[in-house]
């Protein structure tokens, strides 16, 4: 996969590298996604919260894909682990495209490694960013 720069907020990234750091995580089955997501990390173009721009997917936004295969529209909030609900479709951020969906922005094309090979994603909108809305939880 061609590496990107991830955008990120200093909040998201301090409150992942928590949960990469966790001891819990860390012995879990996401070990692969663990190293794709420090990856991220150690790449990413950090901003303050108030300076992120309101169509780049951030930590509790809740965006629309295209899958460029099925042309099939999907609605999903990127979120926490504890908050992964996939009958609500939150997504956690140590899931393969969670991690993949972290920094891009509306209009950007998303590839990424799954079980069934690559896949193909189209930003179609960034419906609630938190920091656009003013929700930033310190």
């Amino acid at each position: 996969m061609p590496k990107r720069r991830t955008i990120i907020t200093s909040v998201d990234k301090d409150r992942l590298q928590a949960i990469i750091n966790s001891p819990s995580v860390q012995a879990g089955k996401n070990r692969k996604v663990l190293a794709a997501l420090r990856a991220e990390l150690e790449r990413a173009t950090v901003v303050e919260p108030g300076q992120v721009l309101p169509d780049v997917i951030t930590m509790n936004s809740r965006v629309k894909v295209r899958d460029m295969d099925s042309g099939k529209v999907t609605e999903y909030m990127l979120v926490y682990p504890h908050s992964a609900d996939s009958s609500h479709d939150m997504i956690s951020i140590l899931a393969p495209i969670g991690t993949a969906l972290l920094g891009y922005r509306m209009g950007d094309i998303i590839k990424w490694k799954d079980r069934g090979g690559i896949r193909t994603f189209k930003v179609e909108s960034v419906i609630y960013q938190p920091e656009a809305a003013g929700d930033i939880n310190l």
